[in-house]
């Protein structure tokens, strides 16, 4: 039986012309509302369904939105258009240049291109995917928010480097009369800036635009849509400020909070029952959101009363945390298939992965969870181990000689094989070398008597490894603390192996194990959900577990300006908001060793300080 529609969403459906904003809460049945809308504007008032653009922001949303809006008009051909941004604006495009499918760069051309780039620039880093995936992220972000180019200053990179890159870029894809994703926006956005007439060809037919998840919008969609709607200004867009997440990809909250500004005869309609979550849920969500100074006032409440569905628990360590988590999945009566473990980065689910392998628990992955132990930091551990343990191969030597700076040469490695006495021979005039290479050897010595976890420890303090990161770091204009996150969780995973022989074995378990299971993941129906905060947005469960909600993962320790930390409080309510019956908070007191405090936003909810 179809629900029936609450004041808000029917003022929203019925809405006349002009623009108008809808604040749809998690849960407020947004695309029911959207669906009905097209259909009032057809039935009702008569409006040529050819003149309906809806626009969303992936293809699923897409091609539900559309199978909704037909169920109700079975009988309708429809002629109203449903498709992402990069769609509309491409299918526009088309028109105006004759583009074609093969004028869109591939992303495995573009991946092949930026490799090239960084070779010929002989730009010297550890991860080379890594390297690349984040500049073609930062080329993304300046594209889609137009950000002057003199003004940028990468992460990624020197600024110089990346001005190089950018720009070679730019002329390559011109050259081969390619565009990416993000010159489908550019294009559409000068196109409708220099041919008026064009533009007003795209105003007349489409006369009437929708948005859903207006939320995630960013400049530059913004200001196109903007075009085509004026002069007419027939907006309808969807979307929660609460919800906006999407900030490395270009998105703000403020585009939303400005828009009152910028249309006077703005209706703005809230849409605050939420009928997904439990009472309980919406009143600690509620309760956090609050605390961030720029959003729209609400007042959600919950369309179903349970005040026992949250529970909060906190652990030493995170191998406690997930003891309790594995014993909880095996003895409750919710399905696994409507389930989900919630976490802040996909780097916090490889121990519970491991978990779940050993258990023979059922699992699917939103994200794909890089492998720890392919890092370059891990592989230059292995170095060192392996050497301890006997190997002589000058690979193993290259990789760690100079981790940290010893200044020993390449050339002084002749042969295929290293004997200590044969390296030091080669700087015979240079006593201070010979001293170097005499402490390599007395650490590897060292090594060779210790456990894991004992190993490593020594490899970071007493070799001065740490050291060695943190130079890198200031080096490459990285985060020091992100590579002493992947230090200390490589170390945190050798406690409790006893020997360099088990640890290994367990590493190639787990390798063998992940492949296995990415190979197989369409194939599970009844399996457990692991996702991200931002991979989680636009699902719920029936039971979501949230893990590690502490001070430097949840909020994370990036976020340090009050942009990033009021974004951090939108992830935390997403994810909160996802569950439909039981929601269950985890924390830890030691995380990677380190003592760690519960989450602020634990204490926003209420929780009284220990």
């Amino acid at each position: 039986m179809e629900q029936k529609l609450n004041e808000g969403q029917l003022q929203a459906i019925r809405h006349g012309d002009g623009p108008v904003m809808v604040l749809a809460g998690p849960g407020s049945g947004k695309t029911t509302v959207i669906t009905r809308r097209i259909e009032y504007l057809i039935r009702e008032r008569g409006v040529n369904p050819s003149h309906i653009l809806v626009i969303t922001f992936t293809k699923a949303a897409a091609g539900e939105m559309k199978q909704r809006f037909l169920g109700r008009m079975p009988g309708e051909r429809s002629t109203v258009t449903f498709g992402t941004f990069h769609a509309v604006f491409f299918m526009i495009l088309k028109h105006a240049y004759n583009f074609s499918g093969d004028c869109v760069i591939k992303e495995e051309e573009k991946l092949r291109w930026m490799r090239e780039s960084i070779h010929s620039m002989k730009l010297d880093c550890e991860d080379e995917n890594e390297l690349v995936q984040n500049i073609l992220g930062e080329i993304s972000l300046v594209k889609n928010t137009g950000i002057d180019l003199s003004h940028y200053y990468s992460i990624s990179c020197s600024r110089e480097v990346f001005l190089q890159v950018y720009r070679e870029y730019h002329n390559f894809l011109k050259k081969y009369r390619k565009i990416d994703f993000d010159d489908m926006l550019v294009y559409t956005y000068e196109l409708f800036s220099q041919r008026k007439d064009i533009l007003s060809a795209w105003r007349n037919k489409y006369r009437y635009i929708l948005i859903d998840e207006f939320q995630d919008v960013n400049q530059l969609q913004y200001d196109i849509v903007r075009m085509l709607a004026a002069p007419k200004n027939n907006l309808f867009v969807v979307g929660d400020d609460d919800q906006s997440i999407y900030r490395f990809r270009g998105a703000r909250p403020e585009i939303m909070l400005h828009m009152p500004e910028q249309y006077k005869n703005l209706s703005i309609i809230k849409l605050e029952i939420n009928y997904r979550c439990p009472s309980r849920v919406m009143e600690i969500a509620s309760k956090i959101i609050a605390n961030n100074k720029e959003r729209f006032e609400k007042n959600i409440t919950a369309g179903k009363r349970k005040e026992d569905a949250v529970t909060f628990e906190v652990f030493d360590r995170v191998g406690e945390e997930n003891k309790k988590l594995i014993k909880r999945l095996r003895n409750q009566k919710i399905p696994l298939n409507k389930t989900a473990v919630l976490f802040r980065t996909n780097l916090q689910a490889r121990p519970l992965m491991e978990k779940l392998l050993e258990y023979n628990i059922p699992f699917t992955a939103k994200d794909r969870v890089p492998n720890l132990y392919e890092h370059w930091i891990a592989k230059d551990m292995y170095a060192y181990i392996r050497i301890a343990r006997g190997s002589r191969q000058r690979r193993d030597f290259l990789m760690i000689m100079n981790r940290p700076k010893r200044y020993l040469s390449r050339e002084s490695l002749e042969n295929d094989t290293v004997a200590f006495d044969v390296w030091q021979n080669f700087y015979s005039e240079q006593s201070w070398m010979m001293d170097r290479i005499d402490k390599l050897w007395q650490d590897i010595n060292t090594i060779k008597t210790l456990r894991p976890f004992a190993a490593i420890n020594y490899i970071r303090k007493a070799v001065g490894y740490d050291e060695f990161l943190k130079e890198y770091a200031e080096y490459r204009n990285i985060r020091a603390e992100d590579l002493f996150g992947v230090m200390e969780e490589l170390q945190e995973s050798t406690r409790g192996f006893l020997s360099f022989e088990d640890w290994f074995l367990h590493i190639e378990n787990y390798k063998r194990e992940t492949e296995r299971m990415w190979e197989n993941t369409q194939d599970k129906k009844d399996a457990l959900t692991l996702a991200t905060f931002h991979s989680a947005k636009g699902l719920e469960f029936d039971c979501v577990h949230i893990m590690e909600v502490n001070e430097g993962i949840t909020p994370y320790k990036k976020a340090s300006l009050l942009p990033e930390m009021e974004e951090e409080r939108r992830m935390f309510y997403v994810a909160l908001t996802r569950a439909r019956e039981e929601l269950y908070l985890y924390a830890v007191r030691y995380y990677n060793n380190h003592e760690t405090e519960l989450s602020r936003f634990l204490f926003e909810a209420g929780k009284k300080e220990e």
